[in-house]
């Protein structure tokens, strides 16, 4: 397995990491735990060590279902989880956050619980919360790191004005936000600041929620609980248009005669030996088709022929339904 540093001063880790989120909710309502389980146990035996998890996934589910797998293992990953979207049981739409210390306090020790460990390895503040100054919450997780609860700090979806005042007050090692060739945004502001101050970058859905898999033909490919079914970029001519973009990722990859996830993760991969995606799944097959990743090699003509066909902003509809583009833009 190929490594790659987790920022400047950080540890090396798999160039490649696992998103765990879907095992537990969101994409589908026919959770298999016993292929997730397997999917887990093989992503360890390929030499995947960054797992990514939250508490909000479930919610708590997810972390439980980490809790259990890594027993007896710990020590062989490097464990990655998530704080501050805060969840309204009556309105399963509905998102709030949390930046308060003592709702970190709270949080961590939720997770250490239910990922059965004493400490988290990388911690996440998931989403700003507009009535905190981000130096009060990031002072509060570098207390946790003093006690030895949480190793290093992670920031997930802010700009990069707010990730520049995070970093003054502890070192942020990590900051993980969407990025795939339909989600290019990060790269005006957000990546050259990563760079600059020598954080680790995370994409999550590098494969654009699984639409540049070449897989999802029609809105109607999700099950009712699905929450790509309510995703703007998923519905109605926003779904035509970006299906005519995939349709020629789809074609530079098999000219390449490789498959379009794996075209599309090498190209995020060749953005930066400081970034290290973290494309999720919960089944073996897919796992091992994403690893292959690493092995595509892209030349500068590739580069230019994929972003010819996906430039900036070509993606059709926000990248979120309105409740949750309402927390992103507090960051």
């Amino acid at each position: 397995m190929k490594q790659r540093q987790l920022g400047k001063n950080g540890p090396m880790v798999s160039a490649l990491g696992l998103g765990c989120m879907g095992m537990s909710e969101f994409y589908t309502h026919d959770m298999d735990e016993k292929e997730s389980l397997a999917t887990l146990d093989r992503a360890l035996e390929l030499g995947i060590t960054m797992l990514d998890t939250a508490d909000v996934y479930g919610p708590h589910t997810n972390e439980e279902l980490l809790g259990r797998a890594l027993q007896g293992r710990r020590d062989k990953v490097f464990l990655a989880t998530k704080f501050g979207i805060v969840r309204d049981p009556a309105n399963p739409q509905a998102r709030g956050t949390n930046g308060h210390p003592d709702y970190i306090r709270q949080s961590v020790e939720g997770s250490l619980k239910r990922l059965k460990t004493d400490v988290i390895d990388l911690y996440y503040q998931h989403r700003a919360d507009p009535a905190v100054p981000i130096e009060e919450s990031v002072g509060a997780l570098s207390d946790l790191v003093r006690e030895g609860k949480i190793r290093y700090v992670g920031m997930s979806e802010i700009s990069a004005a707010t990730l520049e005042r995070a970093h003054k007050v502890h070192p942020i090692s990590a900051l993980q936000t969407e990025y795939s060739l339909w989600s290019r945004d990060v790269e005006q502001s957000i990546l050259p600041a990563c760079a600059r101050l020598g954080i680790a970058f995370v994409p999550y859905s590098p494969l654009g929620r699984g639409f540049l898999t070449g897989a999802i033909r029609s809105p109607n490919d999700f099950g009712e609980n699905d929450f790509r079914k309510n995703n703007p970029r998923f519905q109605g001519e926003n779904f035509a248009q970006n299906l005519q973009l995939a349709d020629k990722v789809v074609e530079i990859a098999s000219e390449k005669g490789v498959k379009p996830s794996q075209l599309a993760l090498a190209w995020v991969l060749a953005q930066g030996d400081n970034i290290v995606p973290i494309p999720g799944t919960k089944r073996r097959t897919y796992l091992e088709e994403n690893i292959a990743a690493l092995d595509v090699i892209l030349n500068e003509a590739e580069i230019a022929a994929i972003e010819a066909v996906f430039p900036l902003r070509s993606a059709a509809g926000e990248r979120y339904a309105p409740e949750m583009m309402r927390i992103l833009s507090n960051s």
